[in-house]
């Protein structure tokens, strides 16, 4: 089924392609418009005629004519034939931070340049600052996102393996039975970024290289130890041929750090015959520690059997949500109605600020609007709590984006940086620890701004950061949308160290969106952290007299 996220994200690659080729300007645009309108549009557009797209505000006829086309068939004839008109490399080139269509159209047309490497040799070459529209500062951040580029080649967010991962084991269990297959590796230690997925596979080379090649897959590098595959995906997958007895011994060793293994392994007389890591850890003396747990072997010691880590099931209430009010694709009322059907006590809603004016941010008398709308549905809702909180914009000054008497109408305040991302660290820092002094200043959203895989957090001192915040006790986000997981899950030793509430919150702009609270969990859990540590945990009661006690009415 073609659904609108595909949809939109279809007619702007379409937009985006007839940007590089120089098309007119008209045309991309409504590519562009259709897709900013589907992405916010409530029904399914594959439920509608043609003539009802073409109604829809922001939708002209053509569009609602490719959009058809795209529910009809699942191909799109014009995008079809401009990726074949397209070199590769310029492709390529829109995966590239900073290189917007106009740009890739003066270093394809203009430059004669084809492929990333080209360009990195040019811009190195000093040729790139002479064109129009660039520049010695453009030039040097295009050489900055293309090494970025490059080095993260072949990494995959968590979130983007999880459907990879489980047809393969699937595919793997059946045809060598579940007890005879382990996933194993990073995907097991639950990282926010993978490079492969790695199984343990209690079977011959030969069968298991037999079993992948009558589906298609051929090796494409094979050891004593461990046979590569390329997922349809282009992610790595590595099969490792083991004994069955074997596989409690080598998921230790390939989910473990080199320090952890050796001091879990030393304390072993026999590193086989375990039939499950039970045994081996009973047989070396220690609790069973997780594999998520594995990276430090200071967890040895740290680890206590039976400790209760943050899951899914101990978060009670949803914190940071963007609604219709702001760029979010539901209303206040869908999203609070969602969270009662998933059993959680209470939503916090959280849209932009007025700075943020790309995102239809908030002034003063749509804050008023949305308040009273939250106070209705907190009569209609009883005893679900909705709180009015707002994802405050962190100025270049370091101020808040409203005045203290505009902050003071809200039950709690998520402050974040969202513009002038590139600073050297005293400015960051400067205005980070303005905005955490802020005595409305309740939650400290996504530390570093950073984007996995897609660009670097600016450089902070994580430990001040944190100090700060414990003493002006001010939460700090785990950003969990899987492209954020920010604050690092390895910070969060320090954070907890010192005294610092943790909230793990999904930023979600959409139901589906809340979701991500998941991912959020996963990383946190690495860091130990307990529900009493982690605000989102809180009971409706426990949440109320946060509120109370940081913002006294």
């Amino acid at each position: 089924m073609m659904d609108n996220a595909l949809i939109a994200d279809t007619l702007s690659l379409l937009g985006k392609l007839m940007d590089i080729h120089g098309e007119n300007s008209f045309k991309t645009k409504a590519y562009h418009a259709a897709a900013f309108t589907i992405e916010r549009f409530p029904a399914p557009l594959s439920t509608l005629s043609e003539t009802e797209i073409a109604s829809i505000k922001g939708i002209g006829k053509s569009s609602a004519e490719k959009i058809t086309e795209l529910i009809q068939t699942g191909k799109l004839k014009i995008l079809e034939e401009i990726i074949r008109q397209t070199p590769p490399g310029i492709i390529e080139m829109m995966h590239i931070k900073g290189i917007g269509p106009k740009k890739i159209n003066t270093i394809w047309k203009e430059m004669g340049i084809e492929t990333v490497g080209e360009l990195l040799y040019a811009c190195k070459e000093n040729h790139v600052k002479l064109y129009k529209g660039f520049g010695e500062k453009t030039q040097q951040s295009i050489i900055e996102s293309i090494e970025y580029f490059n080095q993260q080649k072949g990494k995959y967010l968590f979130a983007q393996t999880e459907e990879t991962e489980t047809l393969i084991r699937i595919y793997l269990e059946k045809t060598f039975g579940e007890n005879n297959v382990k996933v194993t590796g990073a995907f097991a230690q639950q990282n926010e970024i993978i490079e492969a997925l790695s199984y343990l596979v209690a079977a011959p080379v030969e069968k298991i290289k037999a079993s992948l090649n009558a589906t298609g897959y051929e090796p494409v590098s094979e050891t004593k130890d461990q046979i590569t595959y390329l997922s349809k995906t282009g992610l790595k997958v590595m099969i490792y041929p083991v004994a069955v007895e074997e596989i409690p011994i080598k998921n230790l060793e390939l989910t473990s750090s080199a320090a952890f293994f050796h001091q879990v392994s030393e304390k072993l007389n026999n590193r086989s015959g375990f039939s499950n890591e039970d045994e081996l850890f009973k047989a070396a003396g220690i609790p069973f520690i997780p594999e998520f747990l594995r990276e430090n072997p200071g967890n040895i010691t740290k680890y206590t059997p039976g400790m209760q880590l943050v899951t899914e099931d101990t978060i009670h209430g949803i914190i940071h949500t963007h609604t219709t009010w702001s760029d979010g694709a539901h209303t206040i009322e869908e999203m609070a109605k969602a969270c009662i059907v998933n059993g959680k006590s209470y939503l916090v809603i959280s849209d932009h600020s007025k700075s943020a004016f790309y995102a239809n941010g908030l002034n003063e008398d749509r804050i008023t609007d949305q308040h009273r709308e939250i106070n209705r549905l907190n009569n209609e809702l009883a005893p679900f709590r909705i709180y009015k909180s707002i994802e405050c914009d962190i100025l270049n000054d370091g101020r808040l984006d409203y005045s203290d008497e505009v902050l003071s109408t809200f039950d709690l305040v998520i402050a974040s940086i969202h513009s002038q991302l590139k600073m050297q660290e005293d400015k960051a820092m400067h205005r980070l620890i303005q905005a955490i002094e802020n005595p409305y200043t309740t939650i400290l959203g996504h530390l570093t701004g950073r984007l996995l895989l897609s660009r670097n957090g600016y450089p902070i001192n994580h430990r001040k950061i944190i100090d700060a915040c414990v003493a002006n006790r001010v939460v700090i986000e785990l950003n969990a949308n899987p492209h954020r997981l920010d604050i690092d899950w390895r910070e969060i030793d320090y954070a907890l160290e010192k005294g610092a509430l943790i909230s793990i919150n999904p930023d979600a702009h959409s139901i589906e969106g809340m979701d991500d609270i998941r991912y959020g969990v996963l990383v946190a859990q690495k860091a130990m952290l307990t529900p009493q540590q982690n605000l989102s945990s809180f009971t409706l009661d426990a949440f109320e007299e946060f509120i109370a006690q940081k913002h006294p009415r």
